[in-house]
Formats: structure tokens, sequence, C-alpha cells
């Protein structure tokens, strides 16, 4: 069964207001709205990354051709992508050191202006996995930056001038900042990255005008400091019951480096007026270490899908889709939000290609579990998903917990990298699917007692990576693919095989077609109906950014940063050459300096003049 959107959602978000909406709302809406623009990183605030734009499609995408590129001067990993708000211009920025450039579309990305902080060049050593950045923000006439060193900084879209900036965490301690924030309302919410370094991760909103603080939620903690209410919180659709399990679900003080960070992506439901957010890996990756009295504990609230009001910080409801982590399964990818007809009802859906291998499709305003199955039929930590008490069933011969500390638990899949990374998936109307980047690799496991320093790596694990078995006839020794996936009926389904993991966002358009880069360099679009191959296009270095699309004085644009790095790419981007460093995955993408180099650049893509 495909999906089926609501019409009246966009309506009735448009029209439904609280008494904290400004201006600043209205106006971002009003871009939203607008099909030529792309005015947040994914799109909307359902996170749908869907374009209705036909101009490019699947008949005329063969003759896609470089309109120009702009070089962004730095050589490590480039996430997330261009924003366009219907100025003229792109707003572009980079990993460490955070610049910003607005480029004039008139004149193929004359730099009207370019903003580059000083920083603290010692945040680079606390970054885990690459130094990168997941995009600006645009409200108001402003552009927001969440930079490396936590600083988070109002820019004036018309020169740059900075009209505010303010510390949002201390990278001495191991707290840095490399996700894309959202305005909501009359805020900017912004998140914390440092899970390995024992941080206590926070969600915090800053007013949009001043820069001061509104609320801060935590990640873990006693409920007064997460924004829990046991009596009124849900939790798989009903009260929580029982107070601070932030507190009681860690060993003495553990919480207090508990981890939960989150540093990937923020979707927001206008009618329901709650933001949705996912946290982290819960501090040490060595499960006995978060043991009490020898046995599994929860780590509330790691790994935790978290619902909020966005004008006070107060927790709707709560779902932790791992408790008790053993595999570093951060929880932090996107949440997209979908208007769903399951057994003939239309319900308020929310979607998640998740790191542990496993779809899952919720209730957005309940929390409830309504469809969970496996994406990547080589995920083998965990059978399947208990939907009365939404655990999953975990497989006793590939938990590190049940094997013991200093030995090697081997083959566990999906690896900590996850099925599917924070690369942020696509939301497709016209068919129902989601289109998504996935990874395809396993890993052997070995967790080591730790201690904690302040500000030093706190992961307590081994890592080595491998590509996942092949089944089904697919690509021998392919580590990623590209998939359509159908949330209500939880299957895939087409899939298209990868050399490499795929760590670009999807786009999809009403055009017909699905885009995503690869890590070799190249950016693809494909029919959205079956996968096949339209269009290829070389760009100067790997493709770990988002594929964006808009219009620009009638005529359509795709546009991609590609410069490899992140996680996968941190072998290259960081110079390292020991197969277990960076945490395993220089030895697994070894070969992908065969395919691609170091290399920032914007390539703006448009089809020939007719």
């Amino acid at each position: 069964m495909h999906l089926k959107m609501s019409c009246a959602l966009a309506a009735a978000g448009l029209l439904t207001v609280t008494a904290a909406t400004t201006h600043a709302n209205d106006s971002l809406m009003e871009l939203l709205e607008n099909d030529d623009l792309w005015a947040t990183q994914l799109g909307n605030y359902q996170g749908h990354r869907h374009s209705k734009l036909s101009d490019i499609n699947r008949d005329n995408v063969s003759n896609l051709r470089p309109a120009w590129q702009f070089s962004t001067g730095v050589l490590r990993g480039h996430e997330g992508g261009p924003l366009y708000v219907g100025d003229g211009r792109l707003y572009v920025h980079t990993p460490f050191p955070n610049k910003v450039f607005a480029l004039d579309l008139e004149e193929d990305g004359r730099v009207i202006w370019s903003y580059e902080p000083d920083q603290d060049s010692r945040v680079i050593p606390v970054m885990c996995c690459d130094t990168v950045n997941r995009g600006v923000a645009y409200a108001d006439g402003k552009i927001f930056l969440n930079q490396a060193d936590n600083t988070v900084v109002a820019l004036n879209a018309e020169d740059g001038e900075v009209l505010w900036e303010v510390s949002n965490g201390d990278h001495t301690q191991g707290e840095t900042m490399t996700m894309s924030p959202l305005v909501v309302h009359d805020k900017v919410i912004v998140g914390v990255s440092g899970g390995e370094y024992g941080i206590r991760g926070h969600l915090t909103a800053y007013d949009i005008e001043t820069g001061e603080m509104a609320w801060r939620g935590y990640s873990q903690g006693p409920d007064s400091e997460v924004l829990i209410d046991p009596e009124t919180t849900l939790m798989m659709g009903e009260p929580i019951g029982e107070a601070d399990l932030g507190v009681t679900t860690w060993p003495d003080g553990e919480w207090e480096r508990g981890g939960g960070a989150p540093w990937g992506w923020v979707t927001y439901d206008p009618e329901l007026d709650l933001i949705y957010y996912g946290t982290g890996n819960p501090g040490t990756w060595n499960p006995d270490q978060r043991a009490i009295d020898g046995e599994p504990a929860d780590n509330k609230w790691g790994i935790t899908v978290f619902a909020r009001d966005p004008n006070t910080g107060e927790t709707k409801w709560v779902y932790q889709k791992v408790p008790f982590d053993e595999w570093d399964y951060d929880g932090v990818n996107e949440n997209v939000l979908i208007d769903v007809e399951v057994d003939g009802e239309m319900r308020k859906g929310l979607s998640i290609i998740d790191r542990t291998g496993f779809g899952f499709l919720m209730d957005r305003e309940t929390g409830e579990l309504i469809t969970v199955e496996k994406f990547a039929p080589e995920t083998n930590w965990a059978t399947h998903y208990d939907m009365e008490t939404g655990r999953p069933v975990v497989a006793d011969e590939f938990s590190p917990f049940n094997q013991g500390v200093d030995v090697n638990t081997t083959d566990i899949c999906p690896t900590a990298m996850g099925a599917k990374n924070m690369q942020p998936s696509s939301f497709s109307p016209e068919t129902g699917l989601i289109y998504a980047g996935i990874n395809r690799i396993c890993m052997n496991y070995e967790p080591f007692e730790t201690d904690y320093v302040a500000g030093q790596p706190y992961v307590g694990a081994t890592l080595t990576m491998m590509p996942a078995p092949v089944e089904n006839g697919g690509m021998e020794g392919r580590m990623g693919s590209f998939m359509a996936w159908d949330p209500v009926a939880g299957e895939v389904v087409w899939e298209v095989d990868e050399r490499f993991a795929v760590w670009s966002g999807a786009l999809t358009t009403a055009g017909d077609l699905a885009f995503y880069g690869t890590l070799e360099g190249y950016v693809k679009a494909v029919d959205i109906d079956n996968g096949e191959e339209l269009w290829r296009f070389k760009t100067p270095s790997g493709i770990i950014g988002n594929v964006n699309t808009f219009r620009h004085e009638g005529k359509q644009y795709i546009a991609v940063l590609s410069g490899v790095g992140g996680w996968a790419g941190i072998g290259l981007a960081a110079g390292l050459e020991d197969p277990e460093e960076g945490l395993g995955a220089v030895g697994v993408f070894s070969a992908l300096s065969d395919y691609t180099e170091l290399g920032g650049v914007l390539t703006v893509f448009e089809l020939p003049d007719s």
C-alpha cells in the first residue's frame, strides 16, 4: 500500500498559528510555499526534500549540463547544501572554518559577500568524524550558522554583517556543533555534537532577534532538565508514569556524561506545533560501563525520538529506538512527517529510515508504532521489534554486552555507521515512497574499559568494518545502494547497488526523477518509478552533500556541494592510514582514494537553452 498525502495538511499548517508565531515564521512559511525556492536544508518543515518543479524531467534530464562551478577553498567534508530564498543569491557554507558565501546567480556565482569566523583551531581534533557542517538556515532576512566552536551566529543576509552571536557549548569539554539550525516561530533551534567525548546532549532555542536563550532540553538527567512531565509526556501512547528515568536508568553519575547528542535534523509540524528530532549514542560505546549491577539498563534518553513544543521545549512524547545501545546506533536520522492511509484510516505519520537497519512508521501525535520492518536484509543485531513494548528483540550472538568486555563480537550488521547515516532521505507525494542512500557495511566490535577525562575521547570500543554479505545477486563487494521504500507496507520497492556507501542527501522532483550523489563524486538522476539511471556527471570530489533544486528567472537548476569527507571519507579528509582509525572507517573505505580526492566545489546544473 502506498501513501496518500493529505492535501489539507499544508493548508492547515499555513492557517494554524499560535500566540508565539511571529513575522519571521510567517515569512519563512511563505518561502516554503513557493515551489521555485529551496529555503531550508530539508526543503520544507516536514523534511520531504521534494520539489514540485518539473522543467527538468525524465525526458530531458540526459541533456543536463554544468552551468558554473564555485570552489569553496576548503578541503574537508562538505555536507548540507545551498539555500535559495528568491533574492537572486545562493547561500553556501563550508566545513571548518565555517565560511559562508552569498553567490550572485546573475553572474555565475560572483561572491557578493563572504563571512569567515575566527575560531580556535583546537576544536578540530575534538570533532569526531571530520569537521563537517550541515548547512545554514534562513528567516526574516537573517542567515543562521552553527559554528564548530559552539557559536551560534545570525548574519544579515544582505551584507553578511554579524547581527548577534552566542555560545552554545564548550569545545574544551568535547562539545562541538555540526548540525543545521531550524527556525520555528521566533526561535532558532540548535543541537550539539560530542557523544564520543562524554558530553551531555542538549537541544536549545534562541530568540532570532536577540540571541537570548529561550529554553534548553537535555537528553538525559532529571525530568526538570529534560523538560519531561512523567504524568503527561507519552511513551508508546501512554504517560511515562515513572519520574527521572533519565537518571535512574544509568549507573551512578553516568548520565552526566551520557552523550545523547542531537546533531542530526529537526523537522516541524505547523498544525500540531511540534518539533521532532533524535538523540545520539549514550556516552561510552562500552555497554558494560552503562549497565546497573551487571544487568542491561535502558540509559534513557539516548537514541530517542523527541516531540517537543517549540515555544517552551516541553516534551509531548518520547520513543527510545534502542534501549541500552551496544552498537553506536545513533538515533539522529531525520524524522519525515507524512500523512498516511493505514487500514483505510488517515494517520499523521512519522517515517524514519534508521541507522539500525529498520524502517519505522510512527504516529507523530502520540509516538505509537505503526510499522517497523527491516530495509537492510543483512541486519542481524535484532530479529524484529516487539510492537507491544516497542523494544527490539536482540540476537545474543551479536550482542557485545552478552559476549563480554575485551571480546571481539564479529559480523554484526549493520555497522556503527548505520544502514543509513544522517544523509537525509526524500519523500515523493507522487509515489508515496521514501528514497534514500544506504550503507551496506557490517562490523566487528570489541568493547574495552575506558576512563572519562573531559575533552578526551570516551569511546571504549575498537571497530573493524567490512562490506555486507551479497544477497539476491547484488554487486560483489558493494558497500552501498540507493533505494525506494514503502513506509506503510514496510518493504523495499526497488534498489540499485553502488560501489561505496551512499552518503549524500536524496532529492525527488515532480519531473519523475530522484537525484543523489556518490562517494566517487558522481551526481546521478534515476527514474523515480524503477531506479533506472538516466544521467550522471562526475564532480571534482566525492559527494556527501545534498542535492537541491530551485528555479530562478524561469529556469530550473540543480545544485550540489562536492567535497569528500565525513565519517566515510575521514581517511582522505584527515590523512589517516591505520585501518582501525576513524572508528574503523579508514580500513573499509581504503579504496576510495583510487576514485576521488579532496576538494570543496559547488556545481550548478541547467538544461541548455532551447
